[in-house]
């Protein structure tokens, strides 16, 4: 029986990238994502390629919106035996000096990286353990080994998402049930941020080169972590 990835907040880079990949492996694809007519969209794609998928419109910020997606996907697809939150912000949400962050500029950030994981990982993880199988999938743009004060509210909130997948992880340990977080230093191909940064290249600070990478490159780190289950934690392009 094929078994079934969620991909919440799945978009034209990292989304993309990873249901493509799964996919391939006999995996049916959930898109998840706010905007009904992109998500729709990004599963007629997938259908074109031969992979079985479609399209649960959802804010994945709001409770009872992923919680109705996920009973949504069940109804479909059956259980979710993987899931990968890819869930970005916008460089226009970015407050680009930790001395200028205040409260309120943490709003976004934190509304993205900690509270909707967490809110998928509450709808997921009872039955993955229940189950003794499954896979939590995380993403980050930030290193505990590489600072980045231009981006101070998102560094924040990836702080605090980090610390919550290590812990969860470390809770998980001996279920059957792998939670891992991939830190992404790159501009993925295909991606909002790609093209934000290629149409407003001040947005980043003088002197900072960041790498590139396309969208398949992210899926195949995912697809490796999903099947070697050694790391709690990736970095890719620090």
């Amino acid at each position: 029986m094929s078994k079934t990835i969620a991909i919440f907040g799945y978009g034209p880079g990292l989304g993309v990238g990873t249901g493509r990949r799964f996919g391939r492996e006999g995996f049916r694809v959930a898109v998840i994502g706010r905007n009904p007519d992109k998500a729709e969209r990004h599963a007629a794609d997938l259908r074109a390629e031969g992979i079985e998928a479609a399209a649960f419109p959802a804010d994945v910020t709001d409770a009872d919106q992923l919680d109705k997606a996920v009973a949504a996907i069940g109804e479909t697809f059956g259980q979710i035996d993987v899931a990968m939150h890819g869930a970005a912000g916008d460089m226009s949400d970015r407050v680009p000096s930790t001395l200028a962050l205040d409260v309120p500029g943490l709003r976004v950030p934190i509304a993205l990286k900690l509270h909707s994981p967490i809110l998928m990982t509450r709808a997921l993880a009872p039955a993955m353990i229940e189950r003794g199988d499954g896979a939590l999938l995380y993403s980050s743009g930030s290193s505990p080994h590489a600072s980045q004060p231009y981006l101070s509210n998102f560094g924040v909130a990836l702080a605090a998402q980090r610390g919550y997948v290590h812990q969860l992880a470390d809770e998980l340990r001996g279920t059957g049930v792998y939670a891992g977080v991939l830190n992404i230093g790159v501009l993925i191909g295909g991606s909002r941020a790609e093209e934000i940064v290629d149409n407003h290249p001040e947005l980043v600070p003088a002197g900072v080169e960041i790498a590139r990478m396309t969208n398949d490159e992210l899926g195949e780190h995912y697809w490796r972590m999903y099947t070697e289950r050694d790391s709690v934690e990736i970095d890719v392009g620090f």
